[in-house]
């Protein structure tokens, strides 16, 4: 049985010292150490999630920026085909109108060409015909 004497003063004195020690020597040292530790940890994950909120923010800049050099790509792109389009019609429209009289001098060209040549033939062929009629007949003809 638990009897109430003087021992049982000096281990409640005891462990009171012992708590107080225990607190001293372990347990603020111990909880300065976690208490240092949460504040890290608080602090990292701060400053991660400022990180985060400065790459979003830049991703979206960048997005913002890209879109937009993609648009003026392709307006310049678009306004280059229509210029394009507008010096190949002008090309084309000069080419043809050179063609066209480029083909009006060679058939000019053609017919002046044929006109001589059927008069020179006309002209042979008398003779050639005189000949041939001479050397067929063996006589000369006038």
């Amino acid at each position: 049985m638990i009897s109430l004497n003087w021992t049982l003063i000096l281990q409640f004195i005891n462990f009171i010292v012992l708590l107080y020690l225990l607190n001293r020597i372990l347990f603020q040292p111990l909880r300065a150490v976690m208490e240092k530790r949460r504040e890290t940890i608080e602090g990292s994950h701060a400053r991660a999630r400022d990180l985060q909120a400065d790459i979003d923010d830049k991703m979206t800049r960048y997005q913002q920026q890209l879109a937009e050099a993609k648009k003026l790509a392709n307006d310049e792109r678009a306004q280059l085909r229509k210029v394009a389009h507008e010096e190949e019609t002008k090309m084309i429209e000069t080419a043809q109108t050179n063609a066209g009289a480029r083909m009006e001098q060679i058939r000019k060209l053609v017919a002046r060409e044929s006109d001589e040549a059927s008069k020179t033939l006309k002209q042979e062929s008398k003779s050639l015909a005189q000949q041939i009629a001479v050397k067929i007949l063996g006589r000369s003809l006038t």
